[in-house]
């Protein structure tokens, strides 16, 4: 059975590869489907989902061919998805959404209310990082990396890049890792805002990679008892990074709250190496099933 791959990012956020690329790539490596959920934001959307539709198009004129992709297999489907971060006692947590209408102009107004506030975040920042010598302006970081949601991968990269630091992980350790002089939090939604933001475009909210928050069992299953009776639809119980014994224990929360399976690779490109679409770091598959539940859940 073909695999799918309900998470995956494009370069309108922190990936490497664009929304087109992304397209072609999937078919390349014989998915059914991939889901497109950039970091709150749907600016890539529109683009994976038009290109997917005339390469069908293609298909359809030209049996066997392929005008635009060098991939012989069949078109995946783009399902149009968004993963928001949001906060829970003091803590970072992503709900991604999956088959959320991104038209929706009320959910689209609140997507420009957290893009607002991302922007004066990231000028304070590079106020901060200017104090501390290091010359970065935000129309620097745009121009540098156009098309992106800027997140703190942008500063890092741009912080090595221009010779400010040996590697991605000295920016965070000494500029602008949690608690370090030159950052600044980012104004969050609740996982629950998140959930009930996704439900309203027709989505189907999932609590996404639960095991890398770190909590205890008892603090996990609180929040995703919280959240399922907020309206949570599923939770990731197939990642990259997921032992056996990870997995497992997924399952069986989604089971204790009525959740359907998600799993995805959390594909980056580039910035992630040796992570690949659809199988990970080499063992990941999911399941068209999978899919074929979520939809049936759709709103």
């Amino acid at each position: 059975m073909p695999a799918v791959d309900l998470h995956v990012h494009s370069n309108r956020s922190d990936g490497s590869f664009t929304p087109t690329q992304l397209v072609d790539y999937a078919r390349e490596k014989g998915l059914a489907a991939f889901a497109l959920t950039d970091h709150d934001t749907i600016d890539g959307l529109e683009e994976a989902i038009r290109y997917a539709e005339s390469l069908e198009t293609d298909r359809a004129k030209s049996p066997g061919s392929s005008l635009h992709s060098p991939g012989p297999g069949p078109v995946p489907e783009v399902i149009p998805g968004i993963e928001f971060s949001t906060e829970y006692r003091k803590q970072d947590i992503h709900i991604v959404g999956l088959y959320i209408d991104y038209g929706n102009m009320a959910f689209r107004r609140r997507l420009q209310d957290f893009v607002d506030s991302r922007v004066l975040r990231n000028q304070k920042m590079c106020r901060l990082l200017q104090s501390a010598g290091i010359s970065v302006t935000y129309e620097a970081l745009l121009s540098e990396f156009p098309d992106a949601v800027i997140t703190r991968a942008h500063y890092a990269k741009f912080m090595l890049e221009h010779g400010y630091v040996k590697t991605m992980s000295e920016a965070f350790d000494r500029y602008i890792g949690d608690h370090c002089p030159c950052f600044v939090p980012r104004e969050k939604v609740t996982p629950g805002d998140a959930v009930e933001l996704i439900l309203s475009a027709g989505g189907v909210p999932i609590l996404a990679h639960p095991i890398l928050y770190h909590m205890s069992d008892e603090e996990l299953d609180a929040m995703t008892e919280r959240l399922a009776g907020a309206g949570l639809i599923g939770l990731e119980a197939v990642y990259s990074t997921y032992t056996a014994a990870d997995e497992r224990r997924m399952r069986r929360l989604a089971k204790k709250y009525s959740l359907l399976i998600s799993g995805g690779s959390d594909f980056h490109g580039a910035n992630k190496p040796g992570l690949d679409l659809g199988t990970g770091y080499g063992s990941l598959y999911v399941p068209q099933s999978v899919l074929k539940d979520i939809k049936q859940a759709i709103p």
